[in-house]
């Protein structure tokens, strides 16, 4: 099942706080960017965040789902509708979170 227009607007709406919030769209998903560096996604309207020990450490209690059938267990963000969680949790994340890999030159 693909993610919804409408879920990934209300994400975006609840982290309009923080600049460079990007989005890329990949096979009815959403990869969600934070400072150029991937921190998650929306997989069948459901918030999901690399495991990093940041995101652990502020979401101690969160359940671990795979976003699609073979993938990387990814951690469930419930609290959505807290914009000042979002915004914390995302900022929590990025400075751990690696930077972009350089794309090869063909």
């Amino acid at each position: 099942m693909a993610s919804s227009k409408e879920y990934l607007d209300f994400v975006l709406g609840q982290l309009s706080e923080l600049d460079e919030i990007t989005v890329r769209a990949m096979m009815g998903e959403f990869i969600i960017y934070y400072r150029g560096k991937i921190v998650g996604g929306i997989y069948d309207d459901r918030l999901l965040v690399k495991p990093i020990e940041a995101a652990i450490r502020y979401m101690p209690a969160a359940t671990y789902e795979s976003p699609y059938e073979g993938a990387k267990e990814m951690l469930l963000v419930d609290e959505v509708d807290n914009r000042e969680f979002l915004t914390g949790l995302f900022n929590a994340m990025v400075e751990e979170l690696p930077a972009p890999k350089p794309k090869k030159k063909k």
